[in-house]
């Protein structure tokens, strides 16, 4: 087994993985199966209601992140993960009910992705760090890129699946279905080997953790320009449900399955971004920029393309930009915190990045209504651009990079400038983090 996947030679670490397969495929399943209904059943091809949702469902994280945090870093994880999943599953099963039943309404989609947005909210920071348990230090990067390949084969397989099923027997038994996929990760959590787990240091009960955890990113330059680049993207940016499914009903007027493939041909890209992840040996700034870039450029693409098939095959590039984005920027706050700090900095990063939703969805709903699908995606590329010169000017100002130009042949290189103590003082930097996660 090569580098890419060394972090499945770990027997807990490979149950963990495995379970959360399962679980996401079901998960991706419920997500293409709830925005299809809202778009096509419930409303009239209302983009506005898709982010509304969306909002609901990833709003919670804003207002419960600095709890949500601070039980990460001081319970069990593992126990709480156990509860966490159980409580998804038994929303999705009673989703799936309501909507098999024929009594769904709008609003009770809206109740159901608030409930589970609030039970997300708990387990997002708690997975987080989870990881940290299961592998070593100097296979944190792997494991997250893994988790990242993991979250989107399932998301290649899921909306394919949810996609098929919805068209042939209905999207509550979608639901249900997806009501079953969480035993696979609450088995996996039950088989895993304790006594291989890496504890990490649990934060002690004392007053004044929240605060703490604000003020120790506050003295770290490097996770403020990833979490503001996080927040413009994942505001403006990932909202792909809204993206996908209008292009396919309204620009290309396609049913749900083609709308379920876009989803799994977004995935395609995805995949590839985080396998090349996963062969990083540590991430890079630099990496965080161009794949910023990249996707801001794909974005821009995919929203002139003419046809359905060319609006496909564009999304690969989407996906393989923001999983090298999204990944890259995970690791590299995972690898730079204290392991006591590491649940409420993850939280306060999930909240950034998924918490912008509320925010980001509903304007995109709207810029999609009064202007067309392809305005959306304009959008997108818009906060990639932006977040890629956020982080060029920080890199330019703060680490020394200068971008140079070749009139003799026009391109664009970046490189630290002519400074001796540069690559010293990063390495010097690596160091001090890397003993400080051994120490806890």
């Amino acid at each position: 087994m090569n580098s890419t996947f060394r972090s499945l030679r770990v027997h807990n670490y490979l149950l963990w993985f495995l379970g959360a397969l399962t679980s996401n495929i079901g998960t991706w399943m419920q997500r293409t199966a709830q925005d299809w209904i809202v778009l096509t059943e419930l409303s009239d091809h209302d983009a506005a209601a898709v982010g509304i949702t969306m909002a609901l469902q990833l709003g919670p994280v804003l207002v419960l992140m600095p709890w949500a945090g601070l039980i990460a870093d001081r319970v069990n994880v593992r126990r709480m993960l156990m509860v966490t999943q159980a409580a998804m599953g038994c929303l999705a099963l009673g989703l799936g009910v309501i909507v098999v039943t024929g009594v769904a309404q709008l609003w009770h989609v809206y109740l159901f992705a608030l409930l589970l947005g609030v039970v997300s909210a708990i387990d997002s920071p708690i997975r987080q760090t989870f990881v940290a348990e299961l592998v070593e230090v100097k296979d944190l990067t792997n494991a997250v890129s893994l988790n990242s390949v993991s979250f989107n084969a399932a998301r290649l397989l899921g909306p394919a699946v949810a996609g098929v099923l919805t068209a042939v027997v209905g999207a509550g038994w979608v639901f249900v279905i997806n009501a079953t996929t969480f035993a696979a990760t609450i088995i996996a959590l039950v088989a895993i080997r304790v006594g291989e787990l890496r504890a990490q240091p649990r934060a002690p009960r004392a007053r004044g953790q929240i605060i703490a955890g604000f003020r120790y990113v506050r003295k770290k330059p490097a996770i403020i320009v990833i979490l503001i680049m996080v927040g413009i993207v994942g505001t403006f940016g990932m909202n792909f449900a809204i993206y996908t499914s209008t292009m396919a009903t309204i620009a290309f007027h396609k049913g749900a399955a083609e709308f379920g493939m876009l989803s799994s041909v977004t995935a395609i890209g995805s995949i590839t971004g985080a396998l090349i992840s996963a062969r990083q040996e540590r991430p890079r700034m630099r990496t965080i920029f161009m794949a910023s870039a990249l996707f801001g450029v794909a974005s821009a693409i995919s929203a002139i393309m003419p046809t359905f098939e060319s609006f496909a095959v564009s999304l690969t590039l989407i996906g393989f930009a923001a999983l090298m984005f999204m990944t890259t920027a995970n690791s590299m706050v995972q690898t730079t915190v204290k392991p006591s700090m590491r649940g409420r900095v993850m939280a306060l990063y999930m909240a950034i990045f998924v918490g912008g939703t509320p925010i980001g969805a509903p304007f995109v709903g709207w810029i999609v209504n009064q202007f067309g699908p392809r305005w959306g995606l304009g959008v997108a590329a818009i906060s990639g651009i932006l977040a890629a010169a956020v982080c060029l000017y920080w890199l330019m100002r703060y680490k020394q990079v200068r971008v140079r130009y070749s009139r003799s042949w026009p391109q664009l290189s970046l490189g630290y400038a002519a400074n001796p103590n540069v690559h010293a003082l990063a390495t010097q930097e690596i160091a001090i983090i890397e003993a400080e996660a051994q120490k806890g």
